[in-house]
């Protein structure tokens, strides 16, 4: 069993993949402009979920749990988890939710009293790239996992001892294949944050603190693997119009559809 302490709106840890959620969202994900006090819309566009951000303004992760249950929820901003600051993985810590609970998380998660704020800025200000990690700045991520119930004992299956033809077979299986992809090189791997960089313009930044009192929390994961993965992906407003994300707007003179002959006479100029 993975067992953990946690924070109770709160920290945790352990379990390995993510797995995309199937059925109903165990916990819905959604950006709150602080500023302005606003949900921010959302928009579909080639399977991915939009979000428009303003440079500048504060922002907050609302995180609603929709079932009976507790849930954890690992949060991951730009590709950092963001109670521990470590590089995102679903086996990290996160947040303890009740049953029907929802909450807004501020920021950076600093103490179990204080976060530093998110804030949208430019792409090199943001945090993820001040601590060189640029490569995935522009997306809020959940990993949302059920709590473990009591579970009866089975004893395990008798051993098979194979006899030596199964076990050379099991050895040629075992061997790792002659064709191994390999790892990316140091330069490939800054030609692509580069491109990540060229591309997106807005991420989010380390910003002032704030008191945010968390509590922990003892949690046990039902299992490796979340029940849920939800991504927002977000930019400014421009760069989403001019990916084709979000329409236009239309220029204030064609408001009105032009006419040959608005008027029946020649008016003073």
């Amino acid at each position: 069993m993975l067992r953990n302490l946690l924070l109770l709106s709160a920290l945790l840890a352990t379990t390995s993949g993510c797995p995309t959620a199937w059925g109903r969202s165990l916990v819905d994900v959604d950006l709150v402009d602080r500023d302005t006090g606003q949900w921010l819309p959302e928009t579909p566009w080639r399977g991915d979920i939009w979000v428009p951000g303003v440079p500048g303004h504060r922002y907050a992760v609302r995180l609603t749990n929709t079932s009976g249950e507790r849930v954890l929820v690992v949060l991951s901003v730009d590709g950092v988890n963001a109670v521990s600051g470590q590089t995102a993985h679903p086996s990290q810590a996160g947040y303890v939710l009740g049953p029907w609970q929802s909450t807004e998380v501020a920021g950076w998660r600093k103490s179990l009293d204080d976060v530093a704020q998110f804030v949208f800025t430019d792409l090199p200000d943001s945090y993820a790239a001040r601590t060189g990690r640029p490569r995935n700045v522009g997306v809020v991520g959940i990993a949302v996992f059920r709590e473990a119930r009591p579970i009866a004992y089975e004893p395990p299956p008798p051993t098979v001892v194979p006899y030596e033809g199964m076990r050379e077979e099991s050895a040629r299986a075992d061997a790792p294949a002659q064709s191994a992809p390999r790892a990316p090189s140091a330069q490939a791997k800054a030609a692509s944050e580069a491109d990540a960089m060229n591309r997106q313009r807005l991420g989010t930044g380390h910003g002032q603190r704030e008191y945010s009192r968390v509590e922990y929390a003892d949690f046990v994961r039902a299992s490796r693997s979340p029940s849920q993965v939800t991504e927002l992906r977000y930019d400014d407003r421009d760069a989403l119009v001019a990916m084709g994300v979000l329409p236009r707007p239309r220029p204030y003179w064609s408001t009105q559809t032009p006419r040959a002959f608005p008027d029946g006479f020649v008016a003073d100029p």
